[in-house]
């Protein structure tokens, strides 16, 4: 598992080297998200507003919520509507409540049509005010008018008892009996006020007052999600889920990356690392079939989780790093002798630069000693996933030149194993990094060697210098 840290710029990668197929699956999720859209009819709600006059408690606006949805109350309104195929029980879950501020109940109605979006909010509404009011009506005020009547008329007896006792009261004659008279009429007095403060203090005065707050709007537009949501939404996800999917997919890579783990799979020491110059269209070679097609098409023949490739030097710059490495080669054998340049199959890097390295072998004038000469180099292909490397004949010995980040452990442990079996030692390895090449280049110098001369150093009879 790669566990080199996600950063933006890996998903900036992603998205320059893989936009092609961004784009193809971006529009593949916006056809699913049309496509989905039609198993969700286009839906249309508004809402109506009922003005509950008086003083009203939270949990009582909570029960006229209730009763504006009960099955009472959505039954009348569909037995109203009359709809073709659609009862009660299918309105009851296109129907909510809610208390708002002020003593309003909100009563919202979706339904597949804007006029019977407005239709249906406008008969619940109704039917929850006339339902509402009948049981209000029926219940608390019946017993409470029932209650004050009979208060009513025991204050009437009462003052009429008033009236004989001061009737009976000698007037006007003793001090006695005009201060009876007086505490008598204060006491009718209190009673009636008692009474009329009662009426006014009624519990359920103005609770049974219900006001629709005029006719549900005509709703312009379709609820959520619309068509053009569900479409944004299948694009989006498409393009997510293949960004997740390249970022998971290095993370779980097993492609050697460090030199040291590369040399170690190999069981041979680096030599160095050279520079190859990009190439705008790197595609992979040998593609000629309908699956090769496709992977151009898509643009994922080219391998995006490779880091930017710096900038080099001139060419002058990028021989010298060939020099040194055949330099180091040179040193560690013990006597001039051909060599197998090994490249994996597909690894079109690692081929230029073996190419290159096979020209400076051939320029190399040798060492200054008259009993040595210089080694002979021949490049050969083998296959990563079967490698076989011919055996030994006129060469004795294998150098092996890759790319990093493209081949894993058991597929480099394949190819020492391949190299031990044709007799070939692996002397060293040698890493080729792509790199930007500046503008302005050296006069009179080719873009790459390596390139003109691969062809022939793969027929190369091998000569001793």
């Amino acid at each position: 598992m790669n566990d080199d840290t996600i950063r933006l710029v890996t998903i900036g990668r992603i998205i320059q080297r893989r936009r092609r197929l961004l784009v193809i699956l971006t529009l593949v999720g916006a056809l699913v998200g049309y496509g989905t859209s039609f198993l969700f009819p286009p839906r249309y709600t508004t809402s109506a507003s009922v003005l509950l006059s008086g003083a009203w408690e939270e949990r009582q606006l909570l029960t006229q919520t209730e009763i504006a949805t009960s099955s009472v109350v959505v039954d009348r309104a569909a037995a109203t509507l009359a709809w073709h195929g659609v009862d009660g029980g299918e309105l009851r879950k296109q129907v909510s409540a809610t208390a708002t501020e002020g003593n309003i109940i909100k009563i919202s109605g979706t339904a597949d049509t804007p006029e019977h979006a407005q239709q249906l909010c406008d008969q619940v509404a109704q039917q929850f005010v006339r339902f509402a009011t009948r049981v209000v009506g029926d219940g608390t005020d019946s017993e409470a008018a029932d209650q004050l009547d009979a208060l009513r008329q025991m204050v009437v007896q009462t003052s009429r008892r008033i009236t004989t006792l001061a009737d009976a009261a000698d007037p006007g004659k003793t001090v006695e009996s005009v201060q009876t008279r007086t505490e008598l009429e204060k006491l009718r007095t209190s009673l009636e006020e008692a009474v009329t403060k009662l009426d006014q203090a009624d519990p359920t005065a103005g609770k049974t007052d219900m006001v629709v707050l005029g006719s549900a709007a005509r709703p312009a537009g379709e609820a959520p999600p619309t068509r053009t949501q569900l479409i944004a939404a299948g694009a989006l996800l498409f393009f997510l889920l293949t960004v997740v999917g390249h970022l998971a997919a290095t993370r779980m890579s097993r492609r050697l990356r460090s030199p040291s783990e590369i040399a170690a799979a190999l069981g041979s020491a680096l030599l160095g690392t050279v520079d190859v110059p990009g190439e705008r269209r790197a595609h992979r070679p040998g593609g000629r079939g309908p699956r090769s097609r496709i992977r151009r098409l898509l643009g994922v023949d080219v391998r995006w989780d490779l880091p930017t490739p710096r900038a080099s030097g001139d060419e002058a710059d990028r021989r010298i790093r060939y020099r040194r490495v055949y330099a180091r080669l040179r040193d560690q054998l013990p006597a001039p002798r051909r060599l197998l340049v090994v490249v994996p199959d597909g690894d079109e890097t690692a081929r230029r630069a073996a190419g290159q390295l096979v020209a400076e072998a051939e320029s190399d004038p040798g060492p200054g000693s008259a009993h040595r000469g210089h080694s002979t180099l021949r490049v050969v292909g083998v296959s990563a996933s079967q490698p076989m490397v011919p055996d030994r004949d006129h060469e004795s010995g294998a150098l092996v030149v890759l790319s990093p980040g493209s081949w894993t452990a058991g597929e480099l442990a394949g190819i020492a194993e391949a190299c031990e079996d044709a007799r070939h030692e692996v002397v060293g390895v040698v890493l080729a990094g792509t790199v930007r090449v500046r503008s302005t280049r050296s006069a009179g110098r080719p873009r790459d060697a390596g390139t003109t001369l691969l062809a022939a150093c793969d027929d190369a009879k091998g000569s001793s210098g």
